[in-house]
């Protein structure tokens, strides 16, 4: 490592962000730390791809625990510090609204006084999310719409979002938000709705499985791929003044249109049956390939989200290269790639 070199800190680097992120700043010649929950089985399969890479380094800690985070950023002295570490299962939250807060909303303030603390020299990302908007005010939504948050976790990123505003203006941190709309990959955990959907696609057609149960099938996303989200991130550090960017591809799609497309990739006849459904046909073997069942509604939902990335894209250079139909391509191949390769 040269003193040119550039250093970064990347919490929640075993997730699906943390790991396309931490591949991009490995490929732009980056050291780069990342922090990992202490766990008794493996979390570092999404590294795959960059785990004998000289310039990473692993280091156990948790946003919970303001010591190690002071330990790592220390050690590390880096020029940027990234954190997507938190609790993001939206629906996890309402069960589970302590861990939630103290994850996605202390642990962020954890995270800025331990950089404060050590000099403020390092730029900070947070990982903001469109879940803040909520019961939306506006249409599409941008850098100046209000926040109506709707979940535990929404709740605790808004939080977030000002106690980083905060930190920016009271201290002079360089600071910022990416509020980033819904990004999704092969990489993404399987208790959401878009890889329980890729996944059950998968399944089916090797004949493992027959139905999956989903939910609201009319929740409007404006989904995007993750990989090409983090480069945003990248970006928004590289910029000469802190701002806050949302990050978003303009577009809102169903639930019901992403499992169209991902039965249709697979070529499988889609069929829908269940609470306030009409069916729309059936196989000759009466299967019903998508139940809707009302154990998965939100207790408080969050009907349409889309985002609007001028901004982003006018000052940052940034915009999604990956279409929707492409992004459900890569997930419902992955997913029976995964099974091929395990057969």
């Amino acid at each position: 490592m040269t003193d040119e070199q550039r250093r970064a800190v990347i919490t929640g680097i075993t997730g699906q962000d943390g790991s396309y992120l931490a591949e991009l700043l490995l490929a732009k010649g980056y050291r780069v730390w990342g922090l990992v929950r202490r766990s008794s089985t493996p979390s570092t399969g999404r590294l795959a791809a960059v785990d004998d890479n000289a310039d990473l380094r692993l280091a156990y800690g948790d946003l919970g625990d303001s010591s190690s985070l002071r330990s790592l950023i220390n050690e590390a002295d880096p020029h940027e510090v990234y954190n997507l570490a938190a609790q993001s299962d939206v629906k996890i939250s309402f069960s589970t609204p302590e861990e939630t807060g103290n994850s996605a909303a202390i642990g962020v303030t954890r995270v800025l006084e331990a950089i404060r603390s050590l000099g403020g020299k390092a730029r900070f990302y947070q990982a903001s999310s469109s879940e803040m908007y909520g019961k939306v005010l506006e249409t599409p939504q941008t850098e100046n719409t209000p926040f109506y948050p709707r979940s535990p976790y929404a709740v605790a990123k808004v939080y977030a979002y000002f106690i980083t505003r905060n930190f920016r203006e009271a201290y002079g941190l360089y600071a910022v938000n990416g509020i980033l709309f819904n990004h999704e990959s092969p990489r993404r955990g399987e208790n959401f709705v878009t890889r329980k959907i890729t996944k059950a696609v998968a399944r089916i057609t090797a004949g493992q499985q027959e139905t999956v149960s989903l939910g609201n099938l009319e929740a409007h996303r404006d989904w995007g791929f993750a990989g090409d989200y983090v480069d945003a991130m990248w970006r928004m550090l590289q910029h000469d003044e802190a701002r806050d960017f949302v990050v978003a591809t303009g577009e809102s799609h169903s639930v019901r249109e992403f499992c169209e497309l991902a039965f249709g990739h697979a070529d499988l006849p889609l069929t829908w049956d269940g609470a306030g459904e009409a069916e729309v046909g059936r196989d000759a073997d009466g299967v019903v390939r998508v139940d809707i069942d009302p154990a998965f509604y939100r207790p408080a939902e969050v009907d349409m989200l889309i985002g609007d990335a001028t901004k982003a894209r006018e000052l940052l250079g940034w915009q999604p290269r990956t279409s929707f139909a492409e992004l459900i391509a890569q997930m419902v191949d992955g997913d029976r790639d995964a099974i091929t390769d395990r057969s």
